[in-house]
Protein backbone atom coordinates (compact mmCIF):
# COMPACT_ATOMS: atom_id res chain seq x y z
CA UNK A 1 0.00 0.00 0.00
CA UNK A 2 2.75 2.46 0.66
CA UNK A 3 4.53 1.13 -2.62
CA UNK A 4 1.76 3.24 -4.30
CA UNK A 5 1.81 6.42 -2.75
CA UNK A 6 4.06 8.85 -4.10
CA UNK A 7 7.38 10.55 -2.37
CA UNK A 8 4.85 13.66 -1.22
CA UNK A 9 2.56 11.71 -0.17
CA UNK A 10 4.96 9.97 1.96
CA UNK A 11 6.48 12.97 3.45
CA UNK A 12 3.32 14.07 4.37
CA UNK A 13 2.28 11.21 6.41
CA UNK A 14 5.43 10.81 7.74
CA UNK A 15 5.43 14.46 8.81
CA UNK A 16 1.61 13.75 10.67
CA UNK A 17 3.00 10.54 12.39
CA UNK A 18 6.36 12.66 13.80
CA UNK A 19 3.52 15.53 14.59
CA UNK A 20 1.45 12.93 15.94
CA UNK A 21 4.51 11.11 18.11
CA UNK A 22 5.68 14.84 19.40
CA UNK A 23 2.24 15.99 20.53
CA UNK A 24 1.49 12.80 22.50
CA UNK A 25 5.03 12.60 24.01
CA UNK A 26 4.71 16.34 25.47
CA UNK A 27 1.25 15.22 26.44
CA UNK A 28 1.73 12.16 27.96
CA UNK A 29 5.97 12.71 28.81
CA UNK A 30 6.95 15.97 29.22
CA UNK A 31 4.26 17.61 30.84
CA UNK A 32 3.85 15.88 33.54
CA UNK A 33 7.28 15.98 34.42
CA UNK A 34 6.94 19.68 34.35
CA UNK A 35 4.16 19.37 36.52
CA UNK A 36 5.86 17.09 39.32
CA UNK A 37 8.28 19.46 39.47
CA UNK A 38 5.99 22.44 39.75
CA UNK A 39 4.47 20.87 42.65
CA UNK A 40 7.88 19.95 43.85
CA UNK A 41 8.87 23.90 44.14
CA UNK A 42 5.90 24.97 45.50
CA UNK A 43 6.19 22.30 48.44
CA UNK A 44 9.97 22.91 48.86
CA UNK A 45 8.52 26.72 50.75
CA UNK A 46 5.99 24.51 52.85
CA UNK A 47 8.60 21.69 53.87
CA UNK A 48 11.30 24.54 54.69
CA UNK A 49 8.74 26.06 56.94
CA UNK A 50 7.85 22.77 58.94
CA UNK A 51 11.53 22.11 59.13
CA UNK A 52 12.47 25.36 60.69
CA UNK A 53 9.70 25.11 63.17
CA UNK A 54 10.77 21.95 64.13
CA UNK A 55 14.92 23.14 64.87
CA UNK A 56 13.02 26.06 66.75
CA UNK A 57 11.45 23.38 69.08
CA UNK A 58 14.48 21.45 69.83
CA UNK A 59 16.12 24.55 70.34
CA UNK A 60 13.87 25.43 73.47
CA UNK A 61 14.03 21.89 74.41
CA UNK A 62 15.81 22.84 77.44
CA UNK A 63 13.17 25.62 78.24
CA UNK A 64 9.76 23.40 77.40
CA UNK A 65 11.79 20.44 80.07
CA UNK A 66 12.13 23.08 83.04
CA UNK A 67 8.27 24.13 82.15
CA UNK A 68 7.32 20.69 82.44
CA UNK A 69 9.66 19.97 85.48
CA UNK A 70 7.68 23.55 87.17
CA UNK A 71 3.81 22.05 85.72
CA UNK A 72 4.44 18.43 87.50
CA UNK A 73 5.88 20.25 90.86
CA UNK A 74 2.94 22.54 91.07
CA UNK A 75 0.59 19.15 90.15
CA UNK A 76 2.13 17.80 92.83
CA UNK A 77 1.94 20.54 95.70
CA UNK A 78 -1.74 20.85 94.43
CA UNK A 79 -2.65 17.33 94.14
CA UNK A 80 -1.75 16.57 98.24
CA UNK A 81 -4.78 19.28 98.25
CA UNK A 82 -7.21 16.68 97.10
CA UNK A 83 -9.46 14.50 99.24
CA UNK A 84 -7.05 11.04 99.70
CA UNK A 85 -10.01 8.19 98.27
CA UNK A 86 -10.20 7.45 94.89
CA UNK A 87 -13.52 6.24 96.11
CA UNK A 88 -17.01 9.08 95.51
CA UNK A 89 -18.11 7.32 99.03
CA UNK A 90 -15.39 7.35 101.05
CA UNK A 91 -14.06 10.73 100.02
CA UNK A 92 -17.57 11.97 100.88
CA UNK A 93 -17.26 11.00 104.02
CA UNK A 94 -13.98 12.59 104.67
CA UNK A 95 -15.25 15.59 103.32
CA UNK A 96 -18.35 15.41 105.68
CA UNK A 97 -15.76 14.46 108.69
CA UNK A 98 -13.40 17.25 107.77
CA UNK A 99 -15.96 20.19 107.59
CA UNK A 100 -17.58 18.68 110.84
CA UNK A 101 -14.61 19.00 112.49
CA UNK A 102 -14.48 22.93 111.58
CA UNK A 103 -17.69 23.56 112.59
CA UNK A 104 -17.35 22.27 115.77
CA UNK A 105 -14.04 24.72 115.95
CA UNK A 106 -15.94 27.37 114.99
CA UNK A 107 -18.23 26.72 118.19
CA UNK A 108 -21.34 25.93 115.63
CA UNK A 109 -23.76 23.09 115.76
CA UNK A 110 -24.47 20.92 112.67
CA UNK A 111 -27.73 20.64 112.58
CA UNK A 112 -27.81 18.33 109.16
CA UNK A 113 -25.54 16.67 106.06
CA UNK A 114 -26.33 15.14 102.94
CA UNK A 115 -23.88 14.23 100.67
CA UNK A 116 -25.12 15.08 96.72
CA UNK A 117 -24.07 13.52 93.56
CA UNK A 118 -20.12 13.84 92.14
CA UNK A 119 -19.84 15.70 89.22
CA UNK A 120 -16.85 15.50 86.80
CA UNK A 121 -14.82 18.46 85.87
CA UNK A 122 -12.23 17.85 83.54
CA UNK A 123 -9.82 14.74 84.63
CA UNK A 124 -10.85 15.57 88.47
CA UNK A 125 -14.27 14.01 90.17
CA UNK A 126 -16.07 16.75 92.14
CA UNK A 127 -17.45 15.37 95.39
CA UNK A 128 -20.20 17.90 96.69
CA UNK A 129 -21.71 17.91 100.21
CA UNK A 130 -24.83 20.45 101.63
CA UNK A 131 -24.53 21.18 105.05
CA UNK A 132 -26.57 22.99 107.64
CA UNK A 133 -24.75 24.87 110.71
CA UNK A 134 -26.40 27.01 113.69
CA UNK A 135 -25.21 30.13 114.95
CA UNK A 136 -23.98 33.28 115.29
CA UNK A 137 -22.49 35.58 112.37
CA UNK A 138 -19.34 35.73 114.11
CA UNK A 139 -18.93 32.00 114.42
CA UNK A 140 -20.30 31.21 110.82
CA UNK A 141 -17.94 33.78 109.19
CA UNK A 142 -14.79 31.91 111.52
CA UNK A 143 -16.34 28.77 109.81
CA UNK A 144 -15.82 30.24 106.56
CA UNK A 145 -12.76 31.22 107.08
CA UNK A 146 -11.46 27.61 108.30
CA UNK A 147 -12.79 25.75 105.14
CA UNK A 148 -11.15 28.86 103.03
CA UNK A 149 -7.65 27.75 104.61
CA UNK A 150 -8.32 24.12 104.48
CA UNK A 151 -5.47 21.72 104.52
CA UNK A 152 -7.92 20.26 101.10
CA UNK A 153 -8.64 21.93 98.28
CA UNK A 154 -12.58 23.28 99.15
CA UNK A 155 -14.97 25.55 97.17
CA UNK A 156 -18.17 26.50 98.28
CA UNK A 157 -20.91 26.40 95.65
CA UNK A 158 -23.64 27.83 97.58
CA UNK A 159 -24.44 29.83 100.86
CA UNK A 160 -28.16 30.26 102.13
CA UNK A 161 -28.71 31.92 105.25
CA UNK A 162 -31.77 32.67 107.07
CA UNK A 163 -32.41 33.59 110.79
CA UNK A 164 -33.14 31.02 113.21
CA UNK A 165 -36.08 32.67 115.52
CA UNK A 166 -37.24 36.48 113.66
CA UNK A 167 -37.55 37.60 117.16
CA UNK A 168 -34.09 36.88 118.42
CA UNK A 169 -32.33 37.43 115.09
CA UNK A 170 -29.04 36.51 116.87
CA UNK A 171 -28.77 32.56 115.72
CA UNK A 172 -28.53 31.99 111.99
CA UNK A 173 -29.07 28.66 109.87
CA UNK A 174 -26.51 28.42 107.27
CA UNK A 175 -26.96 25.84 104.44
CA UNK A 176 -23.64 25.39 102.67
CA UNK A 177 -22.63 23.23 99.89
CA UNK A 178 -19.13 22.51 99.54
CA UNK A 179 -17.12 20.59 97.27
CA UNK A 180 -14.00 18.99 97.42
CA UNK A 181 -11.75 16.84 94.44
CA UNK A 182 -10.76 13.73 93.55
CA UNK A 183 -8.40 12.14 91.03
CA UNK A 184 -10.70 8.90 89.82
CA UNK A 185 -8.61 5.98 89.74
CA UNK A 186 -5.70 7.21 91.76
CA UNK A 187 -5.37 6.89 95.45
CA UNK A 188 -3.09 9.38 97.46
CA UNK A 189 -1.87 8.89 100.94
Amino acid sequence: MMANLSRRERTIIAAGLAVAIGIGGWSFVVEPILEANRSARELVPAREEVLQKKRDLIARKGAIEAELRTTIERLDTVSTRFLTSATPAVAASELQKLVKDMAAQANTEVRSERILPPAERGELLEIPVEIAVSGEIRQLVDLLARLDSAPKLLTVQDVRVRVVNVSQPKDLLTTLTLSGYILPGKTRI
